[in-house]
This record gives structure tokens, C-alpha cells and sequence, in this order.
């Protein structure tokens, strides 16, 4: 998982969510664009983790 992908991405459904509250979507469609920060965030996560695994396994194998 590229980091600085997940990050554009999930800029962009941030901004999908405000410029959506302040259009006056409905809370089914905001609750559908938060669920996908959500997810994003977690991919997020996930991907610094490896990383740092990576980087980890790489001191302690060096």
C-alpha cells in the first residue's frame, strides 16, 4: 500500500464530506463518505505499520 496515495485519498473524501455537509446532503451520503475516511484511515494505519515493520526487521537483521 502506498502511503502518500491513501493520504491524497483520503484528503479528498474529507473535503467530499465537508463540501457535503455544507450542500446539505443527506445523512445516508455523509454517513457513507465517513464510513469511507474510516476505512481509508485504517488502510493508513496499516500501511505506516508495515512500513515500520519493514524498517524494523531491517535494524535488528542488519
Amino acid at each position: 500500500m502506498d502511503i502518500q496515495t491513501l493520504t491524497v485519498w483520503i484528503r479528498g473524501r474529507y473535503e467530499a464530506l465537508k463540501a457535503g455537509k455544507d450542500a446539505g446532503q443527506t445523512s445516508t451520503e455523509l454517513a457513507l463518505i465517513a464510513g469511507a475516511l474510516l476505512v481509508g484511515a485504517g488502510l493508513l494505519v496499516l500501511a505506516i505499520r508495515t512500513k515500520l515493520m519493514e524498517k524494523i526487521g531491517i535494524i535488528e537483521g542488519g
